[in-house]
């Protein structure tokens, strides 16, 4: 069973987003991208109580940004899926999940040292350039469900 509803329009958004935030990653990077989108679509807490779908995750407005800069660039993101990365989006999609986004809600590449939290969200770990947070203990218990 799925982990969230999906449509197959939504696995080409998830797969574009994926290569476009963690080409430069490979396939590895690119899943725990997916495993951070898939999070927010099942966590109903913090900055998330209100995205229910992948569309949702992915052109969330947050503070009058984009919460991916993919979509606000352009660059890879407006770019056609492949199906190698589409397969990758289906493996999230229904039941990928591994640390360090096993159950992460945030990741950025800092240029620098992952920093031990961010926006007070504790590090769960590293992969080639980005950093990954998951939601204090008790503030998204959602999150750990899906």
């Amino acid at each position: 069973m799925a982990r969230v509803k999906y449509r197959d329009s939504d696995v080409s958004l998830m797969a574009r987003m994926m290569r476009a935030e963690a080409e430069a990653e490979g396939n590895q990077g690119m899943l725990y991208v997916g495993n951070v989108i898939v999070n927010r679509a099942v966590a109903d807490c913090l900055d998330f109580n209100d995205v229910r779908s992948i569309y949702d995750v992915i052109f969330q407005i947050q503070g009058n940004n984009y919460s991916f800069e993919a979509v606000q660039k352009g660059n890879l993101f407006y770019q056609r899926a492949r199906e190698s990365e589409k397969r990758l989006a289906e493996r999230t999609l229904t039941n990928w999940r591994q640390h360090p986004a096993h159950y992460a809600l945030w990741y950025f590449n800092p240029y620098a040292p992952c920093p031990p939290t961010w926006y007070g969200q504790p590090f769960t770990g590293q992969f080639k350039n980005h950093c990954f947070y998951e939601p204090q203990p008790g503030t998204c218990d959602s999150v750990y469900m899906g």
